[in-house]
């Protein structure tokens, strides 16, 4: 490979997908992402560790990513933690110690803070983790539970289904804003929001991250565990909790708003407000606040509002 397909290989964004089932490996996962029963050619590996080509095309954009799979944070590199942006881990749902054994990324994912946290298992499991457990430590590290085979499926009567399974979590890596979007022909001015975004979280890192954080690994050397560690206080943890589902939302929001108004567009639109009024539900009322009055703010700036008509709203987030 020469030394500017090298380069321009380093700046494809990645999602890291890992599994802390030792049952389920996480090129099983990426087949499912990607649909397909073969996985396509490796465009690079080291070891147990390979980047998946994935060109993600939908009507208002492409862009290309990698799926990287990464079995244990002994093998995150500095190359893997700049182009991080989605992280999604498997673990088993039927160990009581199933989320223990993520506990070693969790310092790995506050430190680069990547826009999609995923976290997926089979179905939750009254004998093992169940739904409250996973829905409670998704909530404390600004997760969404994903359950490959549900065993509750949405209402088919339901106007607004929502979505489950691999479908959701191509759905989420769909609305995340990659760094290497392209923008389609005829939804550029839509996208005005996303090119903002992309500028925004990939040229600044996020408030709790004080330093481009010297705990990230030197170019070509293994990461310890123990090297991400991280110590933050309780106000801390809520605030980047909130972080983390906003950026979610707000990116969905960008998504939808964009483009063309059709009935999918504008049905699909409904169902992510009644997700996103489900998911602050949980939250404690000053978190619930903040979360409302920010998704508030990131939709009026979506359809075309004028930032200084709202700036004074609310104030919340700042007494």
């Amino acid at each position: 490979m020469s030394a500017a397909e090298d380069t321009t290989e380093v700046t494809v964004p990645c999602v890291v997908v890992t599994s802390c089932d030792n049952g389920f490996k996480e090129e099983e996962l990426i087949k499912e992402i990607l649909g397909s029963k073969t996985l396509p050619e490796a465009t690079k590996q080291e070891e147990t560790v390979a980047w998946y080509p994935w060109t993600i095309n939908n009507k208002y954009y492409t862009a290309d990513v990698r799926l990287c799979v990464v079995p244990s944070t002994f093998k995150m590199t500095s190359e893997i933690a700049q182009t991080m942006q989605a992280f999604i881990a498997y673990f088993d749902s039927t160990a009581k110690d199933g989320l223990e054994k993520l506990h070693p990324w969790i310092s790995v994912v506050e430190d680069i803070a990547p826009e999609v946290l995923i976290l997926v298992c089979d179905r939750v499991c009254e004998n093992g983790v169940t739904r409250h457990e996973a829905q409670q430590w998704c909530l404390a590290h600004g997760f969404e539970l994903v359950e490959i085979d549900p065993q509750e499926l949405p209402d088919e009567d339901d106007d607004f289904p929502e979505s489950t399974g691999v479908k959701r979590i191509v759905q989420a890596l769909n609305a995340n804003v990659w760094s290497s979007v392209e923008m389609k022909d005829g939804h550029n001015q839509g996208f005005g929001l996303m090119s903002s975004l992309v500028a925004a979280r990939h040229n600044n890192p996020r408030s709790c991250q004080e330093s481009p954080s010297s705990s990230l690994p030197v170019d070509g050397t293994l990461v310890n565990e123990k090297d991400y560690h991280t110590e933050s206080t309780h106000t801390e943890t809520q605030d980047t909790v909130v972080d983390a589902m906003t950026d979610l939302d707000i990116q969905e929001l960008a998504n939808l708003t964009a483009g063309d108004a059709d009935v999918d567009n504008f049905e699909r639109l409904f169902t992510k407000l009644k997700e996103m009024k489900d998911k602050a539900s949980s939250l404690p009322h000053e978190q619930r606040k903040v979360h409302a009055e920010k998704v508030a703010k990131a939709f009026w700036m979506a359809i075309g509002g004028d930032d200084d008509e709202i700036d004074g709203l609310s104030s919340g987030e700042e007494s």
